[in-house]
């Protein structure tokens, strides 16, 4: 077996950047996180056990990420949630297991709630849903609100790299989309993996969408030394183990 890629087209010409691999069962498709891409360690490590196992896998990066076109400044959740249902559309058949990093936990609960005959299952690490008024605009400082005022753009700092942008149409967009305190219309099972040291999603913010998804078959799973990427050894078994589980 190999791993194909291409390019979906939107319907305002950007291309989506892709990867997949045929196999078998529901297909399992990767919802990254926010200014992350599909070259991730946990992406990487699905695509390797789907490859492995013969599974159904589809990988890709959001408009304005990775390899994908697009400004990153100019993407919304809006965007990024059709680009998702374009992604179900277009690549893969039949039912699918999401698995949604961070901003990619929030993606998932909104394709799943968008077009919930596909969905089989959910697997969720670091969950971020309404990160945007939630977890990112408590945090921005009195200069920092009054760059967005007068710019509408406001350049975040960032632990993993340089500051980047946060706009104000970002912002908006997202409250648009909360889902918190829920009850958050999933049904489908749902595995969700959190790091009690995550300095970017408080455990109790993911503990928060366990208890607002309506369906019942919900297992929350505390890794107390763990950080937000989840990427050790020891977490991608624990990843790879919750994806066996449901798909």
């Amino acid at each position: 077996m190999t791993e194909t890629s291409g390019f979906l087209k939107r319907r305002d010409g950007a291309r989506i950047a892709w990867r997949r691999v045929a196999g078998a069962g529901p297909t399992v498709v990767w919802l990254g996180g926010f200014k992350s891409d599909m070259a991730g360690t946990k992406a990487q490590a699905l695509a390797d056990w789907a490859l492995t196992r013969g599974r159904s896998y589809v990988r890709f990066d959001y408009f304005g990420h990775g390899e994908s076109d697009g400004d990153f400044a100019q993407g919304t959740i809006t965007r990024w949630r059709e680009d998702a249902l374009a992604v179900l559309d277009e690549l893969a058949q039949g039912p699918v297991v999401l698995v949604g990093s961070s901003m990619g936990g929030w993606i998932a609960c909104l394709a799943a709630a968008a077009a919930p005959e596909r969905v089989k299952a959910m697997v969720l690490i670091a969950p971020a849903p309404d990160f945007t008024e939630k977890l990112m605009s408590p945090e921005i400082t009195a200069a920092g609100r009054a760059e967005l005022k007068a710019t509408g753009v406001w350049m975040r700092p960032s632990d993993y790299g340089d500051p980047y942008p946060i706009t104000a149409a970002l912002l908006e967009d997202g409250a648009r989309w909360s889902i918190l305190p829920g009850p958050v219309n999933v049904d489908a099972p749902v595995r969700i993996l959190q790091g009690g040291e995550d300095p970017d999603v408080p455990w109790r913010h993911a503990l928060e969408l366990a208890q607002a998804i309506r369906g019942h078959d919900v297992v929350f799973s505390l890794i107390k030394d763990g950080d937000h990427r989840l990427s050790r050894p020891q977490d991608i078994a624990r990843l790879i183990a919750a994806v066996e589980e449901v798909a």
